[in-house]
């Protein structure tokens, strides 16, 4: 190398460190002002839910921690969760709109359906907030009291029974799915809008479901349902008295819903981390609330998410494949 094609040669590589430099100080900044104007949590389910209920509670407690901080929970429900999250990936990437959402658009939906975004590739995962599991329940008249009672019952009367969800390709559909195929039964899906699907439940005109535990722990509590076994690989904080499916005989089970913060792709890499040190802060004050309300707090890093939903991807292809659910809506 002679001597001016060395000197072309420091000035460049100077040059690039100065660029990055520059780059880093910008982001540092930016997260250090940030956020200077309220910040909008887009929610795809309606008020009073779970997916609402976690949201209300980060941005109502962020403030404590973000001194002059607003976060506003905004509800535009439909297609799942699809149009909020649509909406986000459309947003500007500046941390002013972020995503609460859950398990079905963010890795279930993606096999059901055509869509004009990749939650994989169009989002940056902030925190895995909450795993809410799924608990499965029978009504009280069947007789049923635990998880033994109630597959041998399933197993006397496959190709009879019945069982609610909240919507074709939902966690209630596909868990119920996934448990029967380990078990080798078969039984009919009824899908249903909603509540309607505890309703009849309760009514006694389905036989079981799975259920997130904050959608039913009143009726749990009150002796309306039994609780059979919860879907998680752990026993879950809310119903440590509940066994698990896995632990039940049939090891690895594992279905539920689940909550998380995303931001759009190309937000800045210090706001993701300020927005996870910062709502990581306010995880053990939210704790006691999550548990009484049937939600298990998570937290760690982006990419411990990011690696999450990876898994729960896959994973959620394979039951939707083997589920038909396509087919069926």
């Amino acid at each position: 190398m002679n001597h001016s094609t060395f000197k072309r040669y420091v000035a460049c590589a100077t040059l690039g460190v100065v660029t990055a430099s520059t780059a880093l100080f910008a982001q540092a900044q930016t997260a250090a002002t940030y956020p200077d104007r309220p910040v909008k949590i887009m929610v795809g389910f309606t008020a009073g839910g779970t997916t609402d209920v976690i949201a209300r509670a980060i941005a109502n407690e962020l403030p404590s921690r973000i001194k002059g901080a607003t976060f506003i929970v905004e509800n535009k429900p439909g297609a799942g969760g699809n149009i909020a999250t649509a909406d986000v990936v459309k947003a500007a990437a500046d941390g002013y709109t972020i995503l609460m959402a859950s398990v079905g658009p963010l890795t279930i939906n993606p096999s059901l359906q055509k869509l004009a975004y990749d939650p994989m590739k169009d989002l940056m995962p902030i925190i895995l907030v909450a795993d809410v599991p799924n608990v499965l329940v029978v009504n009280p008249e069947k007789g049923i009291k635990n998880f033994k009672e109630f597959a041998a019952y399933a197993k006397a009367n496959s190709g009879k029974l019945n069982y609610a969800s909240t919507g074709v390709g939902t966690s209630a559909h596909l868990s119920s799915f996934m448990l029967m195929q380990s078990m080798g039964i078969d039984a009919v899906h009824i899908p249903y809008k909603g509540a309607e699907a505890l309703n009849d439940l309760l009514a006694g005109r389905t036989e079981f479901m799975f259920a997130t535990i904050p959608s039913v722990i009143t009726q749990i509590k009150s002796g309306k349902l039994i609780p059979i076994a919860v879907s998680s690989l752990e026993r879950s904080r809310s119903m440590p008295e509940v066994p698990t499916i896995a632990e039940s005989g049939f090891p690895g089970y594992s279905s539920g819903s689940w909550f998380g913060l995303l931001a759009p792709k190309g937000t800045p890499q210090a706001i993701i981390d300020k927005l996870n040190t910062e709502v990581n802060a306010i995880m053990p004050k939210l704790e006691d609330r999550f548990i009484l309300a049937g939600a298990d707090p998570v937290g760690k890093t982006p990419e411990f998410f990011g690696e999450f939903m990876a898994k729960e991807t896959a994973k959620w292809k394979k039951v939707v494949g083997d589920s038909n659910a396509i087919a069926k809506q």
